[in-house]
């Protein structure tokens, strides 16, 4: 005779250890993929409010150094003009926003405002920060 079958048990313990090592580790990551590189805007006391979420524009970021990114991904300034006209062919309504780190040199910033100019686009912003974010 066999003996009485125990029923089963479940133990969660192992399942809430993966999970929470996975919010960790989400937590540490997620921040880092949005950055792209490190740039601090310089402040401004009354910024545009956001206003066309469904037609994103085209980033440009200039970093401290003075290195130039197109929508997170390094470029050459030679190459930027270029690739700003095949984006202006594939959506010629889509903005196109410059997000210049404050430490960097204003000419440099300055120069890659002007390309984006002669591409053609509507409207050239400048992204700005809040005051109170630029004490730290």
């Amino acid at each position: 005779m066999r003996p009485p079958l125990r029923p089963p048990e479940i133990n969660v313990t192992p399942l809430v250890d993966v999970v929470l090592v996975l919010l960790i580790i989400f937590m540490v990551v997620i921040p880092q993929l949005e950055a792209g590189a490190a740039i601090t805007v310089p402040a401004a006391r009354n910024p545009d409010p956001k206003t066309d979420v469904e037609n994103a524009a085209i980033l440009v970021n200039v970093t401290r150094s003075g290195d130039v990114m197109l929508e997170r991904q390094p470029i050459a300034r030679q190459a930027l003009v270029h690739q700003l006209k095949v984006l202006r062919r594939q959506r010629p309504d889509r903005p196109l926003q410059i997000k210049g780190d404050r430490d960097a040199r204003y000419m440099q910033v300055r120069e890659v405002f002007k390309d984006c100019q002669t591409v053609g686009f509507p409207g050239v912003s400048l992204e700005v920060g809040k005051p109170e974010e630029e004490e730290g």
